[in-house]
Formats: structure tokens, C-alpha cells, sequence
């Protein structure tokens, strides 16, 4: 697959993808521009990948900043772990900060390059197919809150994204379905033929078949690249990325950050989205069916958790980050392959949406 480009004009960027991505220097030290560098990784990913990559760093002065691993570590305190890190070191403005590892990394480690002295450069290294497909392209930081999710955080480039799918062998089962829950978001919204292509392959991802793993994330990674080329802040058309997003934030608050992955929740999100554009008569029963089946076979959740109510959803949805003069906005179907975001929806159909998925 030939690399992908963000095109936003002097600060776009590449994304490279392949097979030993991690093993080839040329994909990354051209976009270091001092001898500064500080790898931000997990206490999951350090024993596996932080050796590898430091020893494409031999000419640059490195320290590596180890987290804990999860969701519920996703915050402010954690984030003073990165800025103590950074501070002992005396690194300066000329720093590049390399995220080695998942969503939480990438966006934690984005969000303190965008902060630390009013912003550093910083590369992404992904390592689940959630971080690979969505997270690390598009430059969205940030942190959580206990009152909402990724509330808190900026908007930062990277200098460069490096997808090796090789790492992917050791990624668990569960945080492969995870990721192939923002896959199949991308064929929902704006990307019909690849949705296709989905219900025939959904076996071969699940079984890892290389060629087919390569050939999704490629196909999602040049669909978010699209978008944000389009609307790198999301001012209008990129908040269509966030299909199934708002009841899939709401049930991670509810149940507490690392309960359910971040795809588990997007995949009952969507599923409650495609419910609710039902009832409003844009898309049939039987695509509603036919997303739920597709994310059966992903082994993702069609359903929120259990004991979970409508008066849940609704109040942790008022905080959300699309609500605008307090309007709950949300990203709905128009059909299969095209997204909207709208607030003009008939809330009585919210309602019985929820209370069906709530009832189920």
C-alpha cells in the first residue's frame, strides 16, 4: 500500500503502514528536527516494542516515560507523570515526544506535547487497530474527566504516523474487536463500497489474515485522513467520525473508564444510532440487522450494559462536547455510507430508542 498524507498544507503529514514499519529508521527520524527525545509508552507495550524502537535512535538522546496501562489512568495526575518526566530530563522546546502504544498513550502523550512549553513536536507509533485506524490520525489529545470523557484537551498534529502491523500479533483478542469497531464506523459514515467489502471479510479480520488487516486499516486510515483534510477542528463535516460516539462516551462514564473498551461502547453507540435514523425513516430494519449481525461476528456488544437507563444516557449526554446552546447534537444516518450530524431529531424518538435498548 503506498503511504497516506493528511494534507494540511505546511503541517500535513505522513502516515506509513506496513509490515516492519517499526524496524525502518527512514520512516521516522526525518521528522525529529533536534537530539531531544522522550518515547511515552505503557507498562504493557515497554517490554514489548520500547527496546526496538529506542535502537532506531542511537544518534539522538533519548529517555522513555512509562505509564500505567488502561483507561482509568487517562487523566490529569497521570498526564504530571509525562511533564515530571520531561522537566528532569531538561528537555526544551526542541523536544519531539514519540507515542509508543494504544488510544490512552496517543492521546495522553499528544495532549503534553501540546502543552509542555506551549507545545512540542511529537510522533505517533500506534499499537492496537483502534489507535492504528482512529485515534493517531487527525491530532485529537486529551484526557478524561470523571464528569465526561475527553473532555479535556487540544487539537496537535504529529510530525508523522508509523503503522506496523506486525505488532499486532501480540494485541489481544478483545482489543482486536475493538478496533474493528471503528473499522466498520468508517464504512457506516461515508465509505459504502468498503462496508461491502466488510460483511465479506469480517471473518479473515477477526482471524488476522495480514493482507486483509493491512488492506482495512489503509482503506479507514485514508477515510479519516479525507475528513480532516476537510475539517481538521471539527467546525463541521469531521464531527461525522463520531458516529455511535455520544451513547458510547456515556456508557463508559457510566460504568467507569476501562469497563468497557472504548469499541465495545462505540459498537452499542452505533447500534443505538442506527436504531434511532430507523425510526426517523432513513435506514431499514433490516440494515439495522445487518449491523448488528456484522458486529456479532467482530464479537462486539449490540446492547448497553445491563441496568443501565435512558435517565443515565440523557444526563451524562447533556455534557457532552457536540452539545452547542444546549442542543444535544448527534451524528445519525441519512443512509448506509452517509453520516449527518444534526439536532433536528424528534427527541420523542431519542426517548423510545433508548428506552428500547435500555428495555433489551
Amino acid at each position: 500500500m503506498p503511504e497516506l498524507t493528511v494534507d494540511l498544507g505546511d503541517r500535513s503529514y505522513p502516515i506509513f503502514i506496513g509490515s516492519g514499519t517499526l524496524s525502518d529508521a527512514s520512516k521516522l527520524t526525518p521528522y525529529i528536527r533536534a537530539k531531544q527525545v522522550a518515547i511515552v509508552t505503557n507498562e504493557t507495550i515497554a517490554p514489548l516494542y520500547l527496546n526496538k524502537l529506542k535502537s532506531l535512535l542511537n544518534d539522538f538522546d533519548v529517555i522513555d516515560i512509562v505509564l500505567p496501562d488502561g483507561e482509568a489512568f487517562k487523566n490529569l495526575q497521570t498526564l504530571e507523570t509525562v511533564f515530571d518526566g520531561l522537566l528532569q530530563a531538561r528537555h526544551n522546546r526542541t523536544t519531539t515526544l514519540i507515542a509508543l502504544g494504544g488510544g490512552v498513550v496517543g492521546d495522553m502523550a499528544g495532549f503534553a506535547a501540546a502543552c509542555y512549553q506551549r507545545g512540542v513536536e511529537f510522533i505517533q507509533v500506534p499499537t492496537t487497530v483502534l489507535s492504528q485506524v482512529d485515534s493517531s490520525v487527525g491530532g485529537k489529545t486529551g484526557v478524561n474527566h470523571p464528569l465526561g470523557k475527553n473532555m479535556i484537551g487540544a487539537f496537535h498534529q504529529p510530525n508523522a504516523v508509523m503503522i506496523d502491523t506486525d505488532v499486532l500479533g501480540t494485541l489481544p483478542d478483545r482489543e482486536l474487536s475493538a478496533g474493528i469497531a471503528e473499522v466498520i464506523k468508517y464504512g457506516l459514515i461515508c465509505d459504502p463500497e468498503f462496508y461491502g467489502w466488510l460483511q465479506d471479510n469480517i471473518a479473515k479480520l477477526m482471524a488476522r489474515d495480514t493482507d486483509s488487516l493491512v488492506y482495512a486499516i489503509h482503506r479507514s486510515c485514508a477515510d479519516k485522513a479525507k475528513v480532516v483534510a476537510e475539517d481538521e477542528k471539527e467546525a463541521g463535516i469531521r464531527a461525522i467520525l463520531n458516529l455511535g460516539h455520544t451513547f458510547g462516551h456515556a456508557i463508559e462514564t457510566h460504568v467507569g473508564y476501562g469497563e468497557w473498551l472504548h469499541g465495545e461502547a462505540v459498537a452499542a453507540g452505533m447500534v443505538m444510532a442506527a436504531k434511532l435514523s430507523c425510526r426517523l425513516g432513513a435506514i431499514s430494519e433490516d440494515q439495522v440487522e445487518q449491523l448488528q449481525q456484522l458486529l456479532k461476528q467482530a464479537n462486539l456488544p449490540v446492547l448497553p450494559p445491563e441496568g443501565m437507563t435512558p435517565e443515565n444516557f440523557l444526563e451524562i449526554m447533556a455534557v457532552d462536547k457536540k452539545v452547542l446552546d444546549s442542543r444535544l447534537r448527534l451524528v445519525l444516518l441519512e443512509q448506509v455510507g452517509k453520516a449527518v450530524v444534526t439536532s433536528e431529531f424528534d427527541r420523542g424518538e431519542l426517548d423510545s430508542t433508548l428506552l428500547e435498548m435500555c428495555s433489551c
